[in-house]
């Protein structure tokens, strides 16, 4: 009886959840931290939802992967390991 309670109110809860991201899709708001979050609500109970959070997960750890960039490389004339007013001296 408590885990069909339990399972009532986190299908209700996280259902509400993803419903407020979706409706964000298209009014302002945090849409695309808000249906993770009802997905993560979810997916305590829900095979369905822990499938589709991680399949979310990684589509979004490969997008994120675009905009990572590698840092640029040191100006051969000024070492890394030299103190900043050296830099700044050489740069001059």
């Amino acid at each position: 009886m408590v885990r069909h309670l339990r399972r009532i109110a986190v299908a209700f809860v996280g259902g509400t959840v993803l419903a407020v991201g979706v409706v964000m899709v298209v009014l302002p708001g945090p849409a695309v931290v808000v249906i993770p979050a009802g997905l993560a609500i979810l997916a305590t109970e829900f095979p369905w939802a822990r499938r589709l959070l991680h399949r979310v997960r990684s589509t979004a750890g490969r997008g994120l992967a675009l905009f990572r960039r590698r840092a640029p490389a040191e100006h051969p004339e000024r070492p890394a390991d030299a103190p900043p007013e050296a830099r700044r001296l050489r740069a001059s």
